[in-house]
C-alpha cells in the first residue's frame, strides 16, 4: 500500500508541469498579428461561438461609421471575417508605415486584448495589444543589439505634497562604469498618465538606447516623474493597493506640482552624477506635461536651458491663486531675456489643442521670442509624442 501511494504521488508530481504547460498546446495554431512581407498585417482570433468580431486601433484606417441612432462619426474600426474553422480574420488593405501600433478586438460588443499577442501596454485605464512594423521610425522603438541603459523606479519624499512619491529614471549604458557627469532631461506625462507612461507607451528607454548608439544623441539621464499632485505612484504601485486608476482634475494643473518640482531636481542631483546647472537640464512633456513644462520653465527661469512642448495645453485656468500662474507674460519675458538654448513646440494638425498652440505661437512671434516648431499630421496620440521625443532629444546638450 505504501509503495502504491508513493508511485501515485510520483505520478502526480510528474503531471504538474504538464498541466502548467497545457496552454502551449491547448488550442488551435493562431498567429496574430502576422506582419506580412508587403507590410500589411493580418489579425486572427479563435472564437467559434462569437456572433461578431471587430478590430479597432491606430493601425486601422479612419472612416465614417453610422451608429444605431443614425449619427455618422469617424472611427477606426473594421469587421473581421469568420472562417469555417471558427477563426476570425482581418488583413489591413494597405501597407503600414514603420511604427508601433496598438489595437483591441471587440467580441460581441466586449473590447478585449488579442489572446495570441503577449505584448500589451496600459494607457490610463485601458490596455492595448501592440506590435511594431520595422524598417524606419519603428526601429527606434525596438530592443536592438546596442548598449542598453538602466531603468530604475525610485521613491523620494515631497514635503510640499506631504507624501513619498515614485519616479522612473533612465541612465545611459555607460553610466555605471564611468565617472562622468551627465545632463538631465525631465520628461513629463499627460493627464491620466503616471511615471510608467513615457517608459512604456513612449518607449523612452529604447529610443534613448538607439539614438545614443547611432551617435544622434548625447548620453543623458532621463527622469520621468509622476505629475499627478494627488498621487504617489502608478495604480497598483503604491500603499493604497490595486485600485482602479483615479483622476483628480482639481489637482492636475493648479500649481502644486510646479511648486513641488524643485524637490525632484534636488533629489536627482543628490543621487546621480548630474550636470547640476541650467545648461545641463531640459524639461519636456506632452499635453498636461507640456503645460507643466511651459510653466515650470518660466517660473524657474534659471533651471532649464531646453524646453519641449509636445501637444501642450497652454493657458492656466482662470481664478487660480498661485504664484506659478500669475503674470505669465512677465515670467516668459524674464525667461527669454535670460536666454535659452532651445524652445521647441510640436503638435499635430488635427489635435484639439492645435488652435491654442497657434495662439501661443502668435504671442511668441509678437514678442520676438525664438522657438523651433514642428507640425505633423493626426492628433493627440502617442504616435506623435514618440516622434516628437525622437526629434527633440538629438537637439539637446550639444554644447556639453
Amino acid at each position: 500500500m505504501k509503495r502504491f501511494l508513493t508511485l501515485a504521488l510520483f505520478a502526480t508530481l510528474l503531471m504538474e508541469p504538464v498541466r502548467a504547460q497545457q496552454a502551449l498546446w491547448g488550442g488551435p495554431d493562431v498567429v496574430s498579428p502576422q506582419i506580412n512581407g508587403d507590410r500589411t498585417v493580418t489579425f486572427r482570433l479563435f472564437a467559434p461561438e462569437a456572433e461578431s468580431v471587430q478590430i479597432t486601433g491606430d493601425c486601422i484606417r479612419e472612416r465614417p461609421v453610422t451608429l444605431q441612432d443614425g449619427r455618422t462619426v469617424k472611427a477606426r474600426q473594421e469587421e473581421m471575417t469568420r472562417r469555417p474553422d471558427g477563426v476570425w480574420e482581418y488583413t489591413v488593405p494597405e501597407p503600414l508605415a514603420s511604427e508601433l501600433y496598438s489595437y483591441n478586438l471587440i467580441v460581441d460588443g466586449v473590447k478585449v486584448t488579442d489572446p495570441s499577442n503577449v505584448y500589451m501596454i496600459r494607457d490610463v485605464s485601458s490596455v492595448f495589444s501592440v506590435f511594431i512594423v520595422d524598417g524606419g521610425q519603428g526601429d527606434l522603438y525596438r530592443v536592438n543589439d546596442v548598449p542598453h541603459g538602466t531603468v530604475s523606479r525610485m521613491w523620494y519624499h515631497s514635503d510640499v505634497l506631504g507624501m513619498d512619491r515614485r519616479l522612473t529614471v533612465y541612465t545611459p549604458a555607460e553610466y555605471e562604469t564611468g565617472r562622468d557627469r551627465y545632463p538631465v532631461l525631465y520628461l513629463l506625462h499627460g493627464m491620466g498618465g503616471d511615471e510608467e507612461a513615457w517608459i512604456s507607451l513612449g518607449r523612452t528607454a529604447q529610443i534613448m538606447d538607439n539614438l545614443i548608439a547611432r551617435g544622434r544623441a548625447e548620453p543623458m539621464i532621463v527622469v520621468m516623474p509622476n505629475g499627478n499632485a494627488w498621487q504617489d505612484a502608478a495604480p497598483g504601485e503604491s500603499p493604497v493597493g490595486m485600485v482602479p486608476p483615479m483622476l483628480d482634475r482639481q489637482r492636475s494643473m493648479e500649481g502644486s506640482y510646479e511648486t513641488s518640482f524643485p524637490e525632484i531636481v534636488s533629489f536627482i542631483d543628490s543621487r546621480f552624477r548630474t550636470i547640476a546647472k541650467k545648461s545641463g537640464r531640459a524639461v519636456a512633456g506632452l499635453s498636461m506635461g507640456g503645460f507643466h513644462s511651459l510653466h515650470l520653465s518660466c517660473h524657474y527661469p534659471d533651471m532649464f536651458d531646453y524646453v519641449g512642448l509636445f501637444s501642450a495645453a497652454i493657458w492656466p485656468r482662470e481664478g487660480l491663486d498661485t504664484p506659478v500662474y500669475k503674470d505669465v507674460e512677465g515670467q516668459l519675458a524674464r525667461q527669454f531675456s535670460k536666454g535659452l538654448s532651445l524652445y521647441y513646440i510640436a503638435i499635430g494638425d488635427e489635435d484639439f489643442l492645435y488652435e491654442d498652440n497657434c495662439r501661443y505661437r502668435e504671442f511668441l512671434d509678437r514678442n520676438g521670442y525664438p522657438y523651433e516648431y514642428v507640425e505633423t499630421g493626426e492628433g493627440h496620440i502617442w504616435k506623435n509624442w514618440r516622434i516628437y521625443l525622437s526629434d527633440f532629444v538629438p537637439r539637446l546638450f550639444r554644447r556639453q
